[in-house]
């Protein structure tokens, strides 16, 4: 099963690179024949097998000889390994159901960012549209949990927001609040405190090897995505050992 849910993920990870290039550009994702971002070229489907055809393509297009992204294998891969990792977590229920889905929002919204710093309103509304359907459906958070989790993402991502003085987006905020409600508190507490940390420290270094200046912006949707991920997978654990360590 581990096996099949990676190769799922393969393959949900070939659309999230439709959607990672068509959304910022207002493409439809679901609409039109996959074609070469150089030369225009439609392609077959021997040449959208995830991962295998850019091995056998040499990472070049089959027409124009141009050099594929490795960004495409990177989140076909990627999304392989995060369905694989969360049903090991939960097993076949509805659960594992509704975490796959945010994995895989997360996943696109983090390579969009990294690549356009935006996060689109139109892949922030699938997550809020999953996070009640699929949420309802689950039934492991409550809703005042839940509303408690969106609100501290929006609401402390808000005042980062208004301090920073546009250090942090909108898309950002609205991306916290979404992973709030999938997740419910205290999850989207550590989710938060997590992206925060991770980001602050990546920014410093950023900043001290010279590749980012202190104007410079950067993408946080991959933090909001790492720290979720980390609370979901493991953050029971880390909230018992905290509560064991710190409130005895």
């Amino acid at each position: 099963m581990f096996l099949f849910f990676f190769l799922v993920g393969l393959f949900i990870g070939s659309f999230l690179n439709v959607i990672i290039y068509r959304m910022p550009r207002g493409k439809s994702v679901v609409t039109g024949r996959s074609r070469c971002p150089a030369c225009g070229r439609a392609l077959a489907w021997y040449d959208l097998v995830p991962v295998l055809s850019y091995l056998a393509l040499r990472g070049r297009c089959r027409y124009c000889g141009t050099p594929i992204s490795p960004r495409y294998p990177l989140v076909e891969l990627l999304t392989g390994a995060v369905f694989a990792a969360l049903f090991y977590r939960f097993g076949p229920t509805p659960v594992l159901a509704k975490y796959l889905f945010l994995g895989a929002v997360l996943i696109a919204a983090s390579f969009i960012d990294l690549e356009h710093y935006l996060i689109p309103d139109r892949l922030v509304l699938a997550g809020l549209a999953g996070a009640v359907i699929m949420g309802f459906a689950a039934r492991d958070v409550g809703i005042w949990s839940a509303l408690a989790g969106c609100a501290a993402g929006a609401g402390f991502l808000s005042v980062i927001a208004v301090i920073s003085k546009g250090g942090m987006g909108g898309g950002d905020v609205k991306l916290a609040a979404v992973t709030g409600l999938f997740l419910g508190w205290p999850l989207a507490a550590l989710a938060l405190f997590l992206a925060i940390v991770t980001g602050g420290l990546a920014a410093a270094i950023f900043l001290l090897l010279g590749i980012k200046g202190r104007k410079d912006p950067v993408p946080f949707a991959p933090f909001i995505a790492a720290g979720t991920l980390t609370a979901i997978l493991w953050g029971a654990y880390i909230i018992g050992w905290y509560r064991q360590v710190f409130l005895l």
